[in-house]
């Protein structure tokens, strides 16, 4: 894979940049320059797993946009799927070498012995913060406007410790594990990401008038962190009323941090009513790597029909790899992505049929490369 650099590097280095029209040059002028740091150009490897059903199809459409705009990344691509028993060693390792990862679904069979490969992978990156950002596009008309919630799940304990056994024939165990540890460094990064977008209320989602003892000590930890963000509103909603709220007034919210099996109920919600799965970007981070997929885990694999017709929706993939890019400090082409992309939802020309379009994923793609420049 390595031997792949010096090519892609030289590539970088010889290929003219576009040259920009004067009314562009003159729209696109920074008030502040952004300052690299000398090395800041260097090509990326980051990890590529292609995944299942429309998995390939939405991460290839991923590498040609980042081909045509000649960003600093380079794809290590493995192949594997939801059914493998575990983890390849050789995948785990590319990602802890290159601290970055791009992902399609992952196919997670239902009940029998095959654990979730999505929660191996998160438990053994240590990757304890999901993110999801649901908001309103515009030109993708919704029920309700001003959304712009980010959902801050917590990703390693809860119910998704994995802890089940079978105690006689016909009753099992499942148990749900809280530790303070992970309570309060979710609830910090909640605070601190809301610290640094100039986000101002942080709402945490609990069950604590049930279960008193694990939702009320990931409501402690959240307290004792809140106090230390005077600046920031903190509030606290049971998870039955958030999803009521959600569906009826979303635009109240703004970050909500949870609880793991919440978060991925809330996320998937949250993202229903800003305009679908297929639009929502995300990530998991740890202190030391990243994994960027589509926010939503709701549809993306898809179905076998979406994969034969290849109309599957990039555009959460496309946003979510504009993530990437800033998480990888390079925000100039993370703006063109994200600019491209919102320009042509706004344009309503190109759309997926979950957008209420017939395009294919290629035209999609063709569509943001156009707008690129």
């Amino acid at each position: 894979m390595a031997k792949r650099t010096l090519p892609i590097l030289k590539h970088f280095l010889t290929s003219p940049s576009p040259s920009p029209s004067p009314s562009h040059a003159l729209t696109s002028i920074r008030s502040v320059t952004y300052m690299p740091r000398p090395g800041d150009g260097t090509p990326r490897a980051v990890t590529l797993i292609p995944g299942d059903g429309i998995g390939p199809l939405v991460t290839g459409a991923v590498e040609q946009v980042m081909e045509a705009m000649h960003a600093p990344v380079y794809f290590e691509r493995y192949d594997v799927h939801g059914d493998m028993k575990s983890m390849p060693p050789d995948v785990m390792d590319s990602i802890r070498k290159n601290k970055v990862c791009l992902k399609g679904g992952l196919k997670t069979p239902v009940g029998g012995g095959v654990s979730s490969l999505n929660v191996q992978l998160r438990k053994e990156l240590d990757l304890y913060a999901s993110l999801v950002h649901c908001f309103n596009l515009k030109g993708l008309p919704t029920r309700h406007e001003n959304v712009d919630i980010v959902v801050i799940r917590e990703n390693t304990e809860g119910e998704y410790s994995g802890l089940e056994h079978e105690v006689v024939p016909g009753v099992v165990e499942s148990l749900k594990v809280m530790t303070k540890f992970c309570s309060e460094r979710i609830a910090k990064y909640a605070f601190e990401y809301a610290y640094l977008n100039n986000r101002k209320v942080v709402t945490a989602v609990h069950k604590a008038n049930i279960m008193k003892l694990a939702d009320g000590l990931f409501l402690e930890s959240c307290r004792e962190i809140a106090s230390k963000y005077p600046g920031i509103k903190y509030n606290e909603i049971i998870v039955d009323n958030c999803c009521m709220q959600l569906v009826s007034k979303p635009e109240q919210f703004d970050v909500m941090v949870t609880p793991n099996l919440y978060g991925n109920l809330v996320a998937n919600t949250a993202a229903g009513i800003a305009g679908g799965t297929g639009v929502m970007p995300g990530g998991n981070v740890g202190a030391d790597h990243a994994v960027f997929e589509q926010g939503a885990s709701a549809g993306n694999v898809g179905n076998d029909k979406i994969l034969e017709q290849k109309k599957a929706n990039p555009i959460a993939l496309f946003l979510s790899s504009a993530m990437m890019l800033r998480h990888l400090q390079f925000p100039s082409f993370a703006d063109r992505l994200e600019t491209s992309v919102k320009r042509v939802i706004a344009e309503g020309k190109y759309m997926t049929k979950d957008l209420g379009g017939d395009c294919t994923t290629q035209e999609i793609t063709d569509a943001v490369i156009a707008n690129l420049n």
